[in-house]
């Protein structure tokens, strides 16, 4: 019936684990847990060895780190039912009824189910960079989501019947960090998948401290230029994308990218700092894709 399935990487999964086995129970189902850690090698792995004692439940990890596309493709491989549901190792339930809402979503026969993300009510100040553009960019209803199906699913709390999966995994050339979510969404709607949007949330329990967020914010945009380039997606498919050409369109993608050469030392002070501006956020990935972008 359902298979939940766990990437992780150098963190303490057994909690969640536990969760979902009880859920899983109490839903008299018939159900997998799988997590796999994703090569990190991490003391933290002796606690995740306890998922082995739960229920239909296994731990595996890496020898060597692949990136979160190949963790999630050798997820789903090893997968025996219909149905897989991807949760983010650092995701906390919010209420005991998480796995029932799936279930009933289920029912209404759709390929794709994405039940969304939500931030913490507040964060020490040495992560409010990462909560921000969560609590703005991210955390939505389903109302809205379901205004723009394929752009609005994240992989971070999504059941998928495995057919539709295996059809398209994960692109396997993102090994590091961003938009492995966003070339998978874009294949989505090249196949017309049927996506329903609920309000079912996972809590996004270990916010990134703003220096690691402003680094991967740097390898995420990297990411971006090479699917760009390498026309892995329509550019109109994603709102920064569009931006970033009607710039290139009137040569302004040069000013900004001077601007990032100008500015890089502010963008780091303000963008780690403990008052980070979202609107200082946005100039820096625009100026920063920018200037890589007129990289050979």
């Amino acid at each position: 019936m359902l298979s939940i399935l766990i990437p992780t990487y150098n963190y303490n999964v057994f909690p969640l684990a536990s969760q979902l086995e009880k859920q899983a129970l109490a839903s008299d189902i018939e159900f997998e847990i799988i997590c796999i850690d994703d090569g990190s090698k991490s003391s933290i792995n002796s606690e995740n060895e306890k998922i082995n004692s739960l229920k239909s439940s296994k731990f595996l990890a890496q020898k060597n780190n692949v990136g979160l596309s190949n963790n999630r493709n050798a997820l789903a491989e090893i997968s025996k039912y219909e149905y897989l549901l991807f949760i983010d190792g650092d995701s906390l339930l919010p209420d005991d009824i998480f796995i029932l809402k799936y279930l009933e979503a289920i029912k209404k026969n759709t390929e794709v189910i994405y039940g969304g993300r939500i931030h913490p009510k507040s964060v020490n100040s040495s992560r409010k960079l990462r909560w921000k553009y969560g609590i703005y960019k991210e955390d939505t209803t389903s109302v809205k989501r379901n205004k723009s199906i394929y752009k609005s699913v994240l992989f971070n709390n999504t059941l998928i019947k495995k057919s539709v999966f295996n059809t398209i995994g994960f692109e396997k050339s993102i090994t590091t960090y961003g938009h492995e979510d966003t070339v998978f969404a874009y294949n989505l709607s090249k196949i017309k998948a049927s996506i329903l949007h609920i309000d079912n949330p996972v809590l996004h329990g270990d916010v990134d401290l703003n220096e690691v967020y402003f680094r991967k914010t740097h390898k995420s945009l990297e990411n971006l230029d090479s699917i760009y380039k390498t026309k892995m997606i329509d550019p109109e498919f994603t709102t920064f994308l569009k931006v970033f050409i009607k710039l290139e369109k009137f040569k302004l993608n040069y000013p900004l990218a001077i601007t990032y050469k100008i500015l890089s030392r502010f963008f780091t002070y303000n963008l780690t700092s403990k008052r980070p501006s979202l609107h200082i956020f946005e100039l820096f990935r625009l100026s920063y894709f920018c200037h890589i972008n007129l990289k050979k």
